[in-house]
């Protein structure tokens, strides 16, 4: 059980950003984020400004007779160098892992950090309505093998991604992500996986906005670890123009991809 000190600590550090955000960077538009789904927006966060997207998430995954468990603290730190780039620090924090033997009744618990990924995005235009034009963005990110050792990545792993966003009658929006990325076999052997993932999003209010996606996270042979596919819906709340709520729920489409996921966060511009 967690410390009753780290509990009081989280609560504080969540209320302090709840009532930070009403007195946050002062603009009419609002937050755009990269959570809670796997396509990432094509929006930056704009020159000056800074935008922390956090959020805790488990894991839950039956194979071969054990069930595996997980939780983590996923967070993405964005600063706005220009109104067209921003730079970025991702992870999936601090790691709290189970695994249960149902034939021998074993019962394995591990913890620990995830790997760290530094990254940029760069806005490379607005999408236009008239024309049916996407709105446009790179992201270039390089995991670095940075976590734990049971959680730890093997070297620098990059990636490559293109997002493109159109905004459709009816408040609805359709964003498609292709990309790829480098990793590492179990045996250290070098291999490059494609990403590509499609979602569809509806507004039903100021506030309210639902979405569905399809998101294939790692597209590879099983002799490079399989394909991690899953189908994730989920929704956002706009408290104001600054702090975003959001939660999501994913179901695993291949063997290698765990059955149920789950996450809650909260999105903060400054």
């Amino acid at each position: 059980m967690a410390h009753p000190r780290l509990h009081s600590s989280l609560a504080r550090g969540f209320a302090a950003l709840c009532l930070a955000a009403p007195a946050a960077y002062a603009s009419a538009d609002e937050i755009s984020t990269d959570r809670p789904d796997f396509v990432e927006s094509s929006a930056v966060v704009g020159k000056g400004r800074f935008q922390i997207e956090t959020s805790l998430a488990g894991e839950r995954d039956k194979a071969g007779g054990a069930t595996s468990r997980s939780m983590t603290t996923p967070t993405l730190l964005r600063w706005g160098v220009s109104d067209a780039l921003e730079l970025r620090l991702e992870t999936d924090g601090a790691v709290r892992a189970r695994s249960d033997d149902a034939a021998s009744g074993a019962s394995v618990r591990t913890h620990g950090s995830s790997d760290v990924a530094l990254g940029i995005k760069w806005h490379l235009r607005d999408g236009d309505e008239k024309t049916g034009a996407p709105a446009m963005a790179w992201l270039l990110h390089a995991d670095i093998d940075s976590g734990s050792a049971p959680f730890r990545g093997q070297g620098v792993r990059p990636s490559l991604r293109m997002v493109a966003e159109w905004e459709l009658p009816g408040d609805v929006s359709v964003g498609v992500m292709p990309g790829l990325m480098g990793d590492r076999s179990d045996d250290g052997r070098h291999f490059v996986a494609g990403i590509a993932a499609v979602t569809v999003s509806k507004g039903w209010s100021d506030k309210w906005r639902s979405f569905a996606e399809l998101a294939g996270e790692r597209l590879a042979s099983k002799r490079n670890g399989g394909s991690l596919v899953s189908v994730d819906v989920g929704a956002t709340y706009l408290v104001n123009d600054n702090l975003q709520l959001d939660s999501a729920l994913s179901f695993g489409a291949t063997r290698q991809t765990p059955d149920l996921a789950w996450t809650v966060g909260v999105s903060v511009r400054f």
